[in-house]
């Protein structure tokens, strides 16, 4: 352990002379090769610490463990028991696809770690024996004399020795919007925000310009990013919303079942039936009153929402991830390249004969055109990469949209003015380490009027004083003392953030500004896109100056109070927060992989209404989801009913058990998944999110199902009775009556507006439910099933006797619904 460590003082209190010392380094020849061999096989490679995977068997151990999984497992004993192998089968394979399905979202924790690896480079310059070398990143040492130059991805946190206008983009780790200005003699508090800590570069940030030594202090997991690895590693996903409702309800659904196969049980006994016909009935009636169709409902409108969100530009990467969003209640969002575009542009200018002109914001500035001295508002081919000799250096990109510096700034403001630049080219063109001969110098609030600043209590000084609070970077042009003008940069909200803003709160969704930029510049923009009204106070509504550790902590303390919690973010200090929201919303143009690795959903195109397109999809899955729970319990609740009142009403087996299951696979198979893909209703973003804490079957539910059970149990009853009473077949008229009550209370249960929506594609209920009527009516007319199901041939009055009576419910449904 160094002296610095052991004393617990962070290197950027320090100067950079004393921490080299204090960690043995020698200035000007570095460390020795035997030291740097020493001090790594005493602290281990440079590189985040990986965890291993746990064992395949206990990840499928605690899939299978699920409570609905374990109904569904007893139900496929069950179905074995009646020799119905088909429903066996089917049941094993949902049972087989979700396992595997869970499976692989829980065991690529280990490749959201792995991915911060990528964001350091593979070789780094540093000074030993007195002699440059490369070396492999993953062979620094707390200690070596780190050479740094424009183009570099430094490999570990370093304490600067020294610098030559040396300017590094850290947005990636700390949020900022611009690059940052590193001085080798600042100091900072020990509880300064990476973004303060001028006198440090970090592992990952990429030097921009300029040049500069610094000592490595740290490497590996004690690095800014081996803290984040520690922070996502710590965190698992939660459970969705869904799956904690599916777990509550596979309990009720076991419970319920059990009372109800006992009590058939013991009713059949006391009536003097034999127990082995009373065993097998309850059987059937348990399989039957177990949807067993429900998990491929689930998984079939998860994956298809999944593919409507792909359309949409959304990505998911975990299927739970679509229903989550359906219950998000607050939506943390990143500022920069989500709320904003993520590119600098001169919006304003301002000179002291023309006065404050506003300028179209139709072109970013280029990071690299002021090194080619060419206007940034025309992209330009890649130059060479700088090579260095003895080892390549990180290539630049052909051009990009980053913040640059201020020289492209000041020829496109001259370029653009009225006067063609005028007044701002008298101060000469810029030096080409981009600032104007003259000097320039960042204009804030309450400035003074020295080194280029606008003078105190002049114009300027208002312009840049209200320039400033609208959360722009202002630049004051200055030529042999004289200010020739003033500069106005901003980062321009996407033309679509303030309707997705809009649509969000319509939906009942708090917006939360989360970001580690200023916080005058968060909440300019907030009140930009509608978080905060005009004059309102950021509150707790706007966060800015945001670590990563912070960010982890305001996810965990929504979730806490009751939220389900959805976070944007694209860089290294989002991933800890990403992979612990209730689903982690990752920037697919200009996020990280790591931010990427911990999101549950990747937006195409960044933007916020991408977001709001998938809430809606969230809610039309949950939505489909609670529809087929309510349509199958209720189906389930009447079989029941009628295998149990019946002897009251004199018929002592109301149903075989072969004609329950046949009605089980027609009301509940096909039928049920094709629920899943039904159309949105029309106020799925106009109304509130749903309680996070309520279960599938909240009262609402449940007096639907219990009524619609109620209402096919009496009607069903009514036709046997009263075919019994004529000596009719009343067994076969109770079976199809059964079936069809049911099958078209699942037409009658569609979202309304369903029959004019299907804009595109097949409806595939109205299908599925004309194809089980086939079935249906193959099993009274075809010999062979008609043996098998024990069913008798019907007259043509018989069927309508059966049939009429079976559309009731659905039309006592539809009734309700157009009275509402």
């Amino acid at each position: 352990m160094t002296a610095l460590a052991a004393r617990g003082e962070p290197a950027w209190t320090r100067p950079g002379a004393e921490v080299a010392h204090d960690q043995g380094t020698d200035p000007g020849t570095g460390l020795t090769g035997a030291e740097a061999a020493r001090r790594l096989a005493r602290d281990g490679p440079n590189e985040v610490a990986v965890h291993p995977s746990p064992p395949l068997w206990r990840s499928v151990l605690g899939q299978l463990s699920d409570v609905l999984v374990l109904v569904l497992l007893a139900a496929a004993v069950l179905t074995a028991i009646t020799g119905d192998l088909v429903d066996t089968a089917v049941i094993g394979l949902v049972v087989a696809v979700n396992t595997v399905l869970g499976v692989a979202q829980e065991r690529r924790a280990l490749r959201e770690v792995q991915a911060l690896d990528d964001l350091v480079a593979p070789t780094a310059r540093v000074t030993r024996d007195g002699t440059a070398h490369w070396v492999p990143t993953r062979e620094l040492v707390a200690g070596d004399l780190l050479a740094l130059a424009a183009g570099d991805v430094v490999g570990a946190d370093a304490r600067l020795l020294a610098a030559v206008r040396l300017q590094v983009d850290e947005a990636l780790l700390t949020g900022e919007s611009q690059p940052s200005e590193r001085d080798a003699g600042h100091l900072a508090d020990a509880d300064a925000p990476a973004a303060d800590r001028a006198g440090m570069v970090h592992a990952g940030s990429t030097v921009l310009r300029g040049s500069g030594t610094a000592v490595v202090v740290a490497t590996g997991p004690a690095t800014a990013i081996g803290q984040v690895a520690v922070l996502v590693a710590a965190h698992r996903s939660p459970q969705t919303p869904l799956q904690r409702r599916l777990a509550v309800l596979g309990r009720q659904i076991s419970l319920a079942v059990a009372a109800a196969c006992l009590l058939f049980v013991a009713s059949g006994l006391l009536r003097g039936q034999p127990w082995e016909t009373t065993v097998v009935a309850a059987v059937a009636l348990a399989v039957a009153a177990v949807p067993e169709s429900l998990p491929a409902v689930v998984a079939l409108a998860l994956s298809a929402g999944a593919g409507r969100m792909g359309r949409r530009g959304a990505v998911v990467r975990s299927l739970p991830a679509v229903e989550t969003l359906g219950s998000v209640t607050l939506l943390a969002t990143d500022k920069t390249g989500t709320l904003t575009r993520g590119a600098m542009v001169v919006d304003r200018v301002w000179t002291p004969a023309e006065g404050e002109v506003d300028l179209p914001a139709d072109t970013p500035g280029c990071v690299h055109c002021w090194r080619r001295r060419r206007c940034a508002t025309t992209p330009t081919p890649a130059a060479p990469a700088p090579v260095a000799t003895g080892a390549p250096r990180t290539p630049r990109p052909p051009w990009c949209a980053l913040p640059g510096p201020p020289a492209a700034t000041w020829r496109r403001c001259a370029r653009r003015t009225p006067d063609g630049g005028g007044a701002l080219r008298r101060g000469g063109p810029p030096d080409d380490d981009g600032a104007p001969r003259a000097g320039r110098r960042r204009a804030h609030p309450g400035e003074g009027g020295t080194g280029g600043a606008p003078g105190r209590g002049g114009p300027a000084t208002a312009v840049a004083d209200r320039w400033a609070a609208d959360g722009g970077r202002v630049l004051a042009v200055t030529a042999d003392g004289v200010l020739l003008g003033l500069v106005s940069m901003a980062d321009p909200v996407r033309p679509e953030a303030a309707a997705a803003v809009a649509a969000l709160h319509r939906a009942g969704i708090v917006v939360v500004v989360v970001t580690g930029d200023h916080a005058g510049t968060a909440a300019a923009v907030a009140r930009q896109v509608g978080v905060l009204g005009a004059g309102e106070e950021p509150g707790a509504r706007v966060h800015a100056r945001v670590e990563p550790a912070g960010k982890l902590d305001l996810v965990t303390g929504w979730q806490a109070a009751g939220h389900v919690v959805a976070m944007t973010g694209d860089g290294v200090n989002d991933a800890p927060a990403l992979r612990a929201a209730d689903i982690g919303v990752a920037m697919g143009r200009r996020g990280t992989e790591v931010a990427k690795e911990a999101a549950d959903l990747v937006l195409v195109d960044d933007s916020l209404a991408t977001v709001t397109a998938a809430v809606a999809e969230g809610r039309r899955v949950f939505d489909n989801v609670r529809r087929f729970v309510g349509y199958g319990l209720a189906g389930g609740l009447a079989e029941v009913l009628v295998m149990l009142a019946g002897p009251a009403v004199g018929l002592a087996l109301p149903l075989l058990p072969a004609q329950v299951l046949w009605v089980n696979l027609l009301t509940h198979g096909p039928v049920g998944v094709a629920m899943g893909g039904e159309p949105a209703a029309p106020d799925v973003l106009a109304r509130r999110p749903r309680n996070p804490v309520a279960g599938v079957l909240d009262r609402s539910l449940v007096t639907q199902l219990v009524a619609n059970g109620l209402a096919v149990t009496v009607v069903c009853l009514a036709v046997a009775g009263i075919s019994r009473a004529a000596d009719g077949p009343w067994q076969t008229q109770l079976f199809i009556s059964l079936a069809v009550a049911q099958l078209a209370l699942a037409l009658a249960l569609r979202p309304a507006g369903a029959w004019s929506r299907h804009r595109a594609g097949v409806p595939w209920l109205p299908v599925a439910v004309a194809v089980n009527l086939v079935l249906l009516a193959a099993a009274v007319l075809l010999p062979a099933l008609s043996d098998l199901m024990g069913t008798e041939p019907l007259t043509a009055l018989q069927t309508l006797a059966a049939v009429g009576p079976a559309l009731v419910p659905a039309s006592l449904v539809l009734l309700v619904r157009r009275l509402r």
